[in-house]
């Protein structure tokens, strides 16, 4: 199962948000290149929150409760409905991310500006082996 990262501004839209509110459509995203990775993916797909900007890290956890589908006000792009699945404490830093140099060929290392896109299954496991207690 392919696992997703997407990233927010914590200004726009945060895991404290998205914790209260449960359930969101992830829109707003124009990039060809995430918009086509939104395209990709399916219901039950594991999608990692990640703040942008300040403390750039891997926060939270969701899930895809939906395949990506046409964005009603736009239909060449794409959007998701995700649900909140957890936090993930303490969060997981760009820096040690790149410093782990285990992921060099990742887009979220090789293109800073990419705001959605598929995780490496490395990273997938690197993150279970940093969380041990949560379940994806």
């Amino acid at each position: 199962m392919p696992f997703f990262l997407a990233k927010t501004d914590p200004e726009t839209y945060s895991v404290d948000q998205f914790e209260k509110e449960k359930k969101t459509v992830w829109d707003g995203v124009t990039n060809p290149q995430a918009v086509n990775f939104i395209g990709r993916m399916n219901k039950g797909d594991w999608v990692f929150l990640y703040h942008s900007g300040g403390e750039s890290a891997v926060v939270g956890l969701a899930k895809a409760e939906s395949a990506g589908y046409p964005d009603p006000g736009n239909p060449k792009l794409r959007v998701v409905d995700l649900r909140f699945v957890s936090r993930l404490t303490p969060p997981t830093t760009l820096a040690e991310i790149k410093s782990s140099g285990l992921f060099s060929e990742f887009l979220l290392v090789r293109n800073g500006r990419l705001s959605t896109m598929e995780c490496p299954s490395n990273f997938v496991e690197w993150l279970r082996a940093r969380y041990p207690r949560a379940k994806f």
